[in-house]
């Protein structure tokens, strides 16, 4: 299994799963849901949305771990679906939340990241 593949799975799992999580927030803002509208409604909408966050999550964890023949351990799993969380997270936020922007501790914390992934990866 080709690791790109497993990552581009991540990649789409975690924009759904922003939208899952935040989209409700870009919906009220922009009056499709308002502050009246049933908390049940909200969370079963944001259910039917990770239902295609867990279509690609799922099989990325699958195919991508070295036990199932992937080329990921898992926490190497783990520690790439965290990063790409977050970066696809600050893009959804700068893009379409105008009041949300990055500053130099953002990018301090991306380094961080940078540097995490490559602990994971670093032979022991």
């Amino acid at each position: 299994m080709n690791p790109w593949f497993t990552v581009g799975l991540l990649v789409i799992s975690n924009i759904f799963m922003t939208f899952a999580w935040y989209g409700q927030l870009k919906l009220s803002e922009m009056k499709v849901i308002t502050s009246n509208t049933p908390l049940i409604i909200v969370i079963l909408l944001s259910w039917c949305v990770a239902l295609f966050e867990y279509s690609f999550m799922v099989p990325a964890n699958r195919y991508g771990y070295l036990g199932n023949g992937g080329h990921f351990s898992l926490l190497q799993l783990k520690v790439i679906q965290e990063v790409i969380s977050l970066l696809v997270f600050t893009v959804f936020a700068v893009v379409l939340f105008k009041g949300e922007s990055l500053h130099w501790n953002h990018f301090l914390a991306f380094c961080f990241l940078i540097l995490a992934v490559y602990l994971v990866f670093m032979e022991s």
